[in-house]
């Protein structure tokens, strides 16, 4: 099973978290957002971990095991969709987890999250973890 994880869940991951941490080990793939890895940098550049915190990053995207989703065409194409169907529901979310949603969706794997707004996305394969 491919695993994606989402912002939450990588900060969840790195603090302990034992249902997190359970998902990731039983993940044949896990997929990076390049959108999650920017949301990150920027809570590291807000924190005062900055250095340690990038190491500890760049060790985990460094194992085989762990695929970076860049942004292509066709995540532009799926955030399209899925903004506009979120629109049209009367659901928005914010703008980086409808690019986020459309990796899971390009990479073909479950997304793993604490944030309970992914279940407003159509199809969206998702796994919530309580904090």
């Amino acid at each position: 099973m491919k695993s994606l994880l989402d912002t939450s869940a990588y900060v969840a991951l790195r603090r302990g978290h034992l249902l997190v941490s359970q998902a990731v080990r039983e993940s044949e793939e896990l997929c990076f957002s390049m959108v999650v890895l920017g949301e990150i940098l920027f809570g590291f550049r807000n924190g005062s971990r900055y250095e340690e915190n990038l190491k500890e990053l760049e060790e985990f995207l460094a194992k085989p095991l762990v695929t970076l989703q860049v942004v292509t065409r066709t995540t532009a194409d799926r955030y399209g969709r899925i903004a506009s169907s979120l629109r049209r529901q009367g659901t928005p979310i914010p703008t980086n987890d409808i690019w986020i949603s459309a990796h899971v969706f390009e990479a073909g794997a479950e997304l793993l999250t604490l944030d309970d707004h992914f279940a407003v996305v159509p199809g969206l394969p998702f796994r919530r973890f309580l904090p």
